[in-house]
């Protein structure tokens, strides 16, 4: 908590000067102050302070206008304000306005260094489940060995993809792959070696597609790349050879050489459909194709494969 980053905002200098040595004289380590408060906002967008101490009376801009334009900052966050006023009827206002508390003037310093101490505390947990959140909700969306998108990801991704080349007129691909005899690797060297191959593998993928690509893992040795913005079909045909072709490089791993390929099927939009079930489903066929002529190797999705899943 001691920690914690301050700003002090007061145009008079005497109350900075005590307000700083107080804090400093508890072990705050992180302290910064202005008396201009037309310089509060673009200095907490640029440092995000856990906690804002802020005269009400000031002139040119008083701290209602100040907090007002904080809460744009953050509109959807906690607005981590203590307001310092000598007026009484100023302090329901401000608590109104989005402030959290309040100290009054003239200081009575171990009520200030309290309702500090007080309101770090909650603000750092604010901050602290705030991260946790952030952390379970990109849990929820990647793949927990490789930290790619997973399969929820992907279908959102794949679905934005879609209604943006429709939108546009433009094609898109999905590149359903997975690694030929990666079954061997695990019962030879253990799950720990597969899992590290995965990895490599997923890291290998992504440095093979372009950023606005998407790689994902569905799970197993099963990976999808959606392609964004193809400029022309033989794009896909470049990249599904640059994929095999990076897979296929040797990988050291617990002091052995492994070798592995992959197969590949491909469909693109809107050729082999215009849906994000049909192209998966496309591209998995084309897949299964790919690994029943010889593996390591692409196919790309036939018009017939349509047909198939139409009449099934």
């Amino acid at each position: 908590m001691l920690a914690a980053s301050i700003l002090i905002v007061d145009d008079h200098q005497s109350n900075v000067i005590l307000l700083e040595e107080m804090l400093l004289d508890v072990g705050y380590q992180c302290i910064a102050s202005t008396n201009d408060p037309h310089s509060v906002c673009a200095l907490h967008r640029k440092n995000h302070y856990d906690l804002i101490l802020l005269d009400l009376q000031m002139p040119g801009m008083d701290g209602f206008q100040v907090m007002e334009g904080l809460k744009e900052i953050d509109a959807n966050g906690y607005l981590p304000v203590l307001v310092i006023t000598a007026q009484p009827d100023h302090k329901l206002r401000a608590l109104t306005v989005g402030a959290k508390d309040f100290i009054s003037k003239p200081f009575d310093l171990m009520e200030v260094k309290t309702r500090i101490h007080n309101m770090l505390e909650v603000r750092l947990l604010y901050k602290q489940l705030k991260q946790h959140s952030r952390a379970q909700e990109s849990l929820a969306l990647h793949d927990a060995l490789t930290g790619l998108p997973n399969r929820r990801l992907l279908m959102d991704r794949l679905s934005l993809g879609i209604a943006h080349s429709r939108r546009n007129k433009s094609s898109m691909a999905v590149m359903y792959l997975d690694l030929d005899g990666f079954k061997q690797i695990n019962d030879t060297l253990g799950h720990d070696a597969g899992d590290t191959l995965l990895r490599m593998v997923a890291a290998r993928l992504v440095a093979a597609v372009r950023q606005e690509d998407t790689v994902a893992r569905l799970g197993g040795d099963e990976f999808v790349i959606v392609l964004r913005e193809l400029s022309h079909a033989e794009a896909v045909v470049k990249l599904a050879s640059k994929v095999i072709q990076a897979i296929s490089q040797p990988y050291i791993i617990q002091g052995c050489n492994v070798s592995v390929t992959a197969s590949v099927g491909v469909s693109i939009y809107p050729t082999h459909g215009d849906e994000v079930e049909t192209l998966m489903k496309s591209a998995d066929l084309a897949l299964y194709e790919a690994k029943r002529t010889g593996k390591n190797d692409y196919r790309i999705a036939s018009c017939t494969d349509l047909l198939a899943m139409a009449s099934s």
